[in-house]
C-alpha cells in the first residue's frame, strides 16, 4: 500500500494536477473523487494511473462501487488517505484520484457552441455540463480559453468531457472551419437588439460566446450572423458566461424537441 507522499506516483499525479504542460505532453486529464472516476471508467476510458484509499471508498455505496471496479484493473493502486490527500486537488478527498487520457470524441451532429477566451473555470465547466445535457455535438474553445482539463473545470462539468466533443486551443481560422455548415451563427452580446428565443435553433447554427469581462471578440462578431441577448428586467446589468449560455443552450434544445413556439 502506498503511504508516502513522496512516492513517484503520487508526484506525478500531483504533476498532472497542477501544470497545464503536463497535462498536454502526456495528453492525460487528472481526476479526483468518486462521481468524476466512475464516470471516467463508465464511458469506457481505462485509467493510466489511479490511487485510492479502501476504507474511504467502503463509506459510501457509490465508493463501495467503484473499489470494486479499481481493486482488479492494472495500474491502479491502494494508498492511505494521507497518500491520496497528497495528490488530491481539494482540501477533503473522497479516497481516489487518477489519471485517464484525454477523451477524443469525433464531432456529431447538433448545435456548435464556440467558447471565445473564456477564463473563469467555473464558467467553462459549467458551459461544458450545459452543452453535454443540452445535446451540443461540439464545443470549440478559441485561445486564451481556461484550460478545459484543469482540475476546477473538470470539477465544474461534472463528468462531460467523457461524453461531449470538444477543441481545444483553436485559433478563429480553425473556428470558422468548423462553423463552416453552419448557416447562422449567433454571438450572445448584451446590447443586442434580437431577444434569444426569437433564433431559429431548429436549423445547423453556431453560438459564441465571449469572455466574462469583454464579452465576444471583434474575431467572433466579424464571424456571427446575428446577435442574440437576454431580456432582462431586473437591477443586474448581464449574467455571467455560464448562466447566459446555459439559458440559451436550453432555448436551443427546446426548440429542437418542441418547436418554436
Amino acid at each position: 500500500m502506498i503511504s508516502s507522499a513522496s512516492n513517484p506516483h503520487v508526484r506525478h499525479l500531483r504533476s498532472l494536477r497542477d501544470l497545464p504542460r503536463e497535462r498536454r505532453s502526456e495528453r492525460s486529464v487528472f481526476l479526483e473523487g468518486v462521481r468524476l472516476v466512475s464516470d471516467a471508467l463508465a464511458s469506457g476510458a481505462q485509467p493510466r494511473l489511479a490511487l485510492y484509499a479502501p476504507e474511504q471508498l467502503r463509506a459510501t455505496p457509490a465508493g463501495a462501487a467503484l473499489l470494486a471496479q479499481l481493486a482488479s484493473r492494472p495500474g491502479c493502486y491502494e494508498a492511505t488517505p494521507a497518500a491520496v490527500a497528497a495528490a488530491a486537488d481539494t482540501q477533503h478527498p473522497q479516497g481516489v484520484v487518477a489519471a485517464f487520457p484525454w477523451p477524443e470524441l469525433a464531432p456529431r451532429p447538433g448545435l456548435r457552441l464556440v467558447l471565445d477566451a473564456l477564463q473563469d473555470p467555473g464558467n467553462v465547466g459549467t458551459l461544458l455540463r450545459s452543452a453535454e445535457a443540452a445535446g451540443v455535438g461540439l464545443v470549440l474553445c478559441a485561445r486564451g480559453t481556461a484550460d478545459i482539463y484543469g482540475p476546477k473545470v473538470l470539477r465544474a462539468a461534472m463528468g462531460a468531457h467523457f461524453s461531449l466533443p470538444v477543441q481545444a486551443d483553436l485559433d478563429w481560422d480553425a473556428i470558422a472551419a468548423e462553423l463552416s455548415a453552419c448557416p447562422v451563427i449567433y454571438a450572445a452580446e448584451a446590447a443586442a437588439s434580437m431577444p434569444y428565443y426569437a433564433a431559429d435553433w431548429k436549423q445547423p447554427a453556431g453560438l459564441i460566446i465571449g469572455a466574462e469581462a469583454r464579452g465576444v471578440s471583434e474575431a467572433g462578431l466579424a464571424l456571427a450572423t446575428h446577435r442574440i441577448a437576454i431580456p432582462m428586467v431586473g437591477r443586474s446589468e448581464s449574467l455571467n458566461a455560464g448562466v447566459a449560455g446555459s439559458v440559451i443552450l436550453f432555448e436551443a434544445l427546446r426548440q429542437r424537441t418542441r418547436g418554436r413556439t
